[in-house]
């Protein structure tokens, strides 16, 4: 009786575990990807990570960086506008730099003031020695010579004197200008007609010719960014070291560009190569991510395409035909 119920319970057993491993063997029905891969589009293609840019006859997007270092009072623009060269976009504290101009300006007033009583010292010597002159020539006894030549030292030591006090008022103007110069460079402009891609500070911030600490980061970054938003856009595509063998003539470079998280593909048209092989950098800036990979920067453009809104830092993949 007893193995009869341990064949029954063992015959169960494998009943059930057979049953699991049928029901577990059964695939659900698999979701299509939200987007398709980017396709190489080409028979021999090269992969390469691209980022956007904006478009530049030289160099990536603009950074600014302060050269006067201090805490922001003022930000005047806003990311996404566009200005004329020369705008202001932020203003740094710099009420010591105007004490100093303020300084130098009263000094100037004090140099002109010597200039003045010195042209007025040498005027009323060059009368006296006139006047002794004049008694001299009329009757040689009435001035005698040590007074005739007291007079004429006179009016050397007063030409001299006026010519110390032009000297000081030239140098206290020049340091009033750079001193004005230096005031101007705590009101950082824009160094280009183009859009405020980005901006790395606010109000109390502070900034040195460094940049400023991102708040992420924690590195140095500019404290603003600026890009021209204009029809064309650049991409920088950052091609493999092992891979730069394979690429044809690079005036002939033929490329595709995938917008990621979509199936739009747009064709990019070769501006220039960085012919400095360089090691990868991932785009956080963080040094501590440096790797061993080398990649060599090459520079496309295209037009904005109306059906997708892109933008400058916005990763894409880039497929370009091998040779």
């Amino acid at each position: 009786m007893h193995n009869r119920w341990l064949f029954l319970l063992s015959l169960l057993g494998v009943g059930t575990g057979l049953a699991g491993a049928a029901f577990f063997a059964i695939h659900g029905k698999v979701n299509p990807p939200v987007f398709n891969p980017a396709p190489n589009p080409y028979e021999r293609g090269i992969y390469a990570n691209g980022i956007i840019e904006s478009a530049q006859a030289s160099g990536a997007n603009v950074n600014v960086f302060p050269e006067v270092a201090g805490t922001v009072i003022e930000v005047l623009v806003q990311e996404g506008q566009t200005v004329e060269r020369g705008t202001p976009l932020v203003h740094v504290e710099d009420s010591l730099q105007q004490a100093t101009v303020a300084q130098q300006q009263a000094q100037i007033a004090v140099s002109e003031a010597q200039v003045r009583a010195a042209q007025a010292t040498l005027k009323t010597a060059t009368d006296q020695l006139a006047k002794q002159q004049r008694s001299y020539e009329a009757d040689p006894r009435s001035v005698s010579k040590s007074v005739l030549d007291d007079a004429g030292n006179a009016v050397r030591v007063a030409e001299a004197n006026l010519a110390v006090a032009e000297r000081q008022r030239v140098a206290e103007a020049k340091a009033a200008a750079t001193a004005e110069a230096l005031l101007a460079k705590y009101t950082i402009r824009a160094p280009i007609d183009g859009t405020v891609l980005s901006l790395g500070v606010s109000v109390g911030s502070y900034v040195s010719p460094q940049g400023t600490l991102d708040t992420y980061t924690r590195g140095a970054t500019p404290i603003v960014v600026m890009g021209r938003q204009e029809s064309t856009l650049a991409v920088r595509a950052f091609i493999d070291e092992i891979l730069i063998a394979k690429l044809g003539k690079l005036q002939r470079l033929e490329a595709t560009m995938y917008v990621r998280g979509t199936d739009v593909s747009i064709p990019l048209e070769f501006v220039r190569v960085q012919p400095y092989v360089s090691p990868k950098v991932e785009l956080s800036n963080a040094r501590s991510e440096r790797v061993d990979l080398r990649v060599l920067p090459v520079v496309f453009h295209f037009r904005r395409n109306p059906s997708i809104e892109l933008y400058p830092g916005q990763l894409v993949d880039v497929y370009v035909r091998a040779r």
